[in-house]
């Protein structure tokens, strides 16, 4: 597998979050409480890229993280989207109806 971008090649332009987006964009808009877990990952990738030579999982664990940055950039909007998966996972019989959950108060 070939490693999915290199320095010659640019970040797509726009959101700083967008494909190529560097660590520290990426450490930035990351909630604090999963900036340690990130900073851990982001040293193993390190550390395994030097070991093996092999930049592919360094970029992988960069792009998963992105994303993860980018689903939780607007703590308003991943709330619904949390609320709005958490009431598709339990709508079965005996679950609470998804009108009672949508009339919690925010938290």
């Amino acid at each position: 597998m070939k490693a999915m971008y290199s320095v010659d090649e640019q970040p797509v332009p726009g959101h700083p979050l967008a494909k190529g987006a560097s660590p520290a964009a990426i450490r930035v808009v990351l909630a604090p409480e999963d900036r340690a877990e990130f900073d851990a990952a982001y040293a193993q990738a390190l550390d395994d890229a030097k070991a093996s030579g092999d930049l592919v999982e360094l970029f992988t664990t960069l792009d998963r993280w992105r994303r993860v940055a980018a689903l939780t950039s607007d703590p308003e909007v991943f709330r619904r989207v949390a609320l709005r998966a958490a009431m598709r996972q339990t709508a079965g019989p005996g679950d609470e109806p998804v009108a009672a959950t949508q009339a919690l108060p925010d938290r």
